[in-house]
């Protein structure tokens, strides 16, 4: 017996130590084709997963690999990957070569409907929300028309849903329309189901987003109107099933490829907490077309801004150890990966997502996991009735997750409440080497303080809050348990529970060695309540750093250029810290019931910034200089070990190093555009600075005091306007002098931007400006 038993544990020993064999599977849509020994063959991704559950039910536990031959793969209805598949790894020919579509061809006879426009005959079961001829999304007809620069939704007019305008179509229902937040907090979206009495449009819809009011007066679009259809590029299909389609003049309609979009998600994979999903990987694809989701149900996001639809182009939930990489992503209509509910291991790494419909990636975890949850700004749970244990109810959430070397750029194309990497109710995610910009909002936001542990690290994050405002490149916010609408009460509720902000906020965040750049609000925009952050090591190219309403922010060794510190609504005992940073211009602080911590040893451009700051009780060891950049025109910051900064202990470190490091990836990504600086020794009296799509110069000589019939030698003298300039829209012209703004002179560039700085949220600024030798008023519209 004990020989036997010796024999059987080599053996097990011996098996143990083999590595498993991995099966293949090869799916090929386009031609037959053949694979040597025991290698599987079939023509669909369906067949192939069908075929691992073969293997599955024979007791095969083998890790299994589906290789996606060239060509497109299109779904009837979603992938659905569970438990019972076990391993498995999806592999494409590469993005270039393998293509996953959630739309159908369209088999269309065109006819000509008048001098413009054609029509087809669609079958009645035809049904999509997106049109693709040639492989180039149309554009569903609008009002006003698409103009890629022209803002929100790419054109929008005040009155796209006038009673004058309604009254001549000749159906309103199923009009959508797309309207701003009123303080463009997001958007909303609605759906014509007729009109009333008065001609006004009778809506439904208007649940995207959670902080309510009335449309934005001015931020307005219409689609899906016939009588909309007036410029090539437009469709639109009636009642009847019949397709309109205006066509370029270079077109040969009755040869293109037609596709319409039927699918909401292409891939789930779902599993539970009990019984996950294992270690599936996703590689090497192209994914496209997935259906608009504007009127699905969505859900708040606890008291953030945001509410959201749970479901996403690739959705993932209950699973372990999932790895989406080196995929492309494009031409999507909603939401592209979210990782919802109990998730752990997951890596995002080396993707290319862009011209998609709202956010790239989303990590939201189930309000059941949070205790005592509000979802309403206005809300509040009473301290009696408040569970008061730390950290999360249960493990339904995202964790321990990697967001690594993505490309994303131009998503939230319809939806405006959305983000390059949006997190909320999750722990540990770590987003890093990621370039993000055109955006409509945020290119990163964290929800909420549940759970915290978050590592932002080695962005690269700009072009953000393109078409909203009061945000930032970088958003957070922090309405957890402490937080209460009334500041009064919030204050007192802290006062007496000190340790109440890290409840949810468990674990600290630490936002370090990122780059980000914001034209319309903050660079770094810490909002209502967010709290237990440490941040350092990062540059801020345009917007600042503000910090509101929060508790235990460590904010140290930053370079903020062309602008400077936001403290705003600060409350006693904060145990924030503002130290070792580099600043262009003085504080902005807003409301300040005492200065947190520390607010000291800072760097500041000048006396007069530092002098500020001092009579407000703080910075006592800062010290103001120049300073001399490396590159600074080709966004080189770097700092020399000896330089005047060391004196207040500040650390030099690498200031051009972030966003993608993927070789492919990294040859498509743009870069910001790097500021003039305004108020540094890199900036010279003389030089001609770009601001706002605007070159403008200091007055400096006698000459030009006198071309413009200036009672000194100072002013801002504009030399030049493109088209898009914020000056040229309020009427400022090619040689004006702007010499005053809200009654107080302006003598150089650096003291118009600092007002602007402080003023633009106001909407808009009277500038006092030197015409013809004469002075006049003009209001510059900010927004």
């Amino acid at each position: 017996m004990k020989l036997f038993s010796k024999v059987i544990g080599i053996v097990f020993l011996v098996l143990v130590g083999c590595k498993t064999s991995v099966i293949n599977i090869y799916v090929s849509s386009t031609k037959p084709i053949s694979k040597e020994g025991d290698s599987k063959v079939v023509v669909s991704l369906e067949e192939a997963l069908k075929t691992v559950l073969v293997y599955r039910e024979n007791k095969n536990n083998a890790p299994i690999q589906i290789h996606l031959e060239a060509g497109e793969y299109r779904l009837s209805s979603p992938i659905k990957i569970g438990p019972e598949h076990g391993v498995v790894e999806i592999i494409g020919a590469g993005t270039d070569k393998t293509t996953i579509k959630g739309s159908e061809l369209l088999n269309i006879k065109w006819e000509k409907y008048n001098d413009h426009i054609w029509k087809a005959q669609l079958d009645a079961n035809t049904q999509f929300d997106q049109l693709f001829l040639n492989n180039e999304q149309q554009i569903l007809a609008r009002y006003p028309n698409y103009d890629e620069n022209s803002g929100h939704w790419q054109g929008h007019a005040a009155d796209a849903i006038a009673k004058e305008r309604i009254q001549n179509w000749t159906t309103a229902s199923g009009a959508i329309v797309h309207a701003m937040h009123s303080g463009e907090w997001g958007g909303f979206h609605f759906r014509a189901t007729g009109v009333d009495d008065t001609g006004e449009l009778v809506l439904e819809g208007g649940h995207q987003n959670n902080r309510p009011s009335k449309m934005n007066p001015k931020y307005r679009m219409v689609e899906n109107v016939f009588e909309e259809l007036d410029s090539p590029g437009e469709w639109y299909v009636d009642l009847k099933n019949t397709l309109f389609y205006w066509p370029s003049t270079a077109m040969d309609l009755q040869s293109t490829i037609a596709e319409g979009v039927t699918q909401k998600h292409l891939i789930e994979i779902i599993g539970t907490e009990e019984n996950p999903v294992l270690g599936v990987t996703i590689k090497g694809i192209k994914f496209e077309h997935a259906q608009r989701t504007l009127f699905e149900e969505y859900e708040p996001l606890l008291r953030s801004d945001w509410t959201m639809y749970r479901g996403a182009a690739i959705l993932l939930e209950g699973t372990k150890d999932i790895t989406i990489a080196n995929n492309e992503f494009t031409n999507l209509g909603g939401n592209v990966i979210l990782v919802s509910n109990y998730n752990r291991g997951t890596k995002i790494t080396d993707n290319h997502i862009y011209n998609c419909g709202a956010s790239a990636i989303s990590f939201v975890g189930s309000p059941s996991a949070v205790r005592s949850p509000s979802f309403q700004y206005s809300e509040f749970v009473s301290l009696a009735e408040m569970d008061t244990v730390k950290g999360p109810k249960s493990n339904k959430y995202p964790a321990d997750a990697l967001v690594d070397n993505n490309l994303i750029h131009r998503i939230g194309r319809v939806e405006k409440q959305t983000a390059g990497v949006q997190i909320a109710m999750a722990m540990h995610i770590t987003v890093s080497n990621n370039s993000i910009y055109d955006v409509p909002r945020a290119g990163i936001n964290i929800g909420d303080g549940t759970w915290g542990g978050h590592i932002i690290e080695f962005n690269d994050v700009f072009n953000t809050v393109l078409e909203s405002g009061d945000h930032g490149a970088f958003n957070s916010w922090g309405r957890d348990r402490f937080w209460h609408p009334n500041r009064g009460k919030l204050n007192e509720i802290v006062a007496n529970n000190p340790e109440m902000p890290k409840w949810d906020a468990i674990h600290t965040t630490i936002i370090r060695n990122n780059r980000f750049r914001c034209d319309h609000g903050w660079d770094i925009d810490l909002d209502d309540g967010s709290s237990n952050y440490h941040i350092y090591n990062n540059v801020c190219l345009n917007g600042g750093l503000k910090l509101r309403e929060g508790f235990f922010r460590t904010v140290e060794n930053n370079i903020i250029l062309n602008n400077g510190f936001h403290p705003h609504v600060w409350f006693k005992n904060s145990g924030d810290v503002f130290k070792e940073n580099i600043v262009f211009t003085e504080h902005r602080d807003i409301r300040l019931a005492e200065w947190g911590k520390e607010v000291d040893y800072n760097f500041f451009p000048s006396k007069e910034a530092l002098d500020d700051a001092q009579k407000k009780g703080v910075d006592a060891h800062s010290i103001y200089g120049s300073l001399e950049f490396a590159d600074a025109a080709n966004g080189n910051y770097d700092l020399k070990e000896n330089t005047a900064a060391a004196k207040i202990g500040f650390q030099p470190f690498k200031t051009d190093v972030f966003g993608v490091k993927n070789e492919k990836l990294k040859a498509l990504a743009q870069k910001p555009t790097f500021p003039d600086l305004y108020f540094s020794a890199n900036s010279k009296a003389s030089d001609k600075v770009t601001w706002q799509h605007a070159v403008l110069k200091n007055i400096e000589t006698m000459a030009e005091r006198s071309a413009s019939g200036l009672n000194k030698t100072a002013g801002v003298l504009v030399v030049s306007l493109e088209e898009s300039s914020i000056l040229k829209k309020s009427g400022i012209a090619v040689g004006d002098v702007i010499v005053s703004a809200e009654g107080k002179e302006i003598n150089s560039i650096a003291d118009l931007i600092s007002t602007y700085q402080k003023l633009n949220w106001k909407g808009k600024i009277g500038l006092g400006i030197f015409r013809n030798q004469k002075e006049q008023q003009i209001n510059l519209t900010t927004k």
